[in-house]
């Protein structure tokens, strides 16, 4: 399965997922999409990035943020970027986040 999110700019993300354990996850370069998957709808509720995905979603300071904006069930997205650069992976993040009002995290 995946997910589009579209970005401000109107650029398209095709993000694998979902996952609801990090241990499906890589540790390498990408984007994330915190979803709560709630009544049959995925409400997305941060996003970041990193160059080990699976690490950072591991050990993330939004936990917290991410548990009590989430009803259902916590579930993450990836947009895996292994040919891009840091920032690429940030400009992708900001372009994401411009357009949606995520509850957790600050532009």
């Amino acid at each position: 399965m995946s997910l589009e999110i579209t970005g401000q700019s109107s650029l398209i993300y095709n993000f694998e997922g979902p996952y609801d354990d990090t241990d499906d996850l890589q540790d390498r370069s990408g984007v994330y999409v915190i979803v709560c998957e709630e009544n049959s709808e995925n409400i997305p509720i941060d996003v970041g990035e990193s160059s080990k995905v699976k690490s950072r979603i591991e050990s993330h300071d939004r936990k917290e943020c991410w548990i009590q904006n989430c009803e259902g069930d916590l579930v993450v997205y990836v947009y895996y970027t292994p040919n891009q650069t840091k920032k690429s992976r940030m400009e992708i993040e900001q372009d994401i986040r411009e357009k949606y009002n995520f509850p957790c995290g600050k532009i």
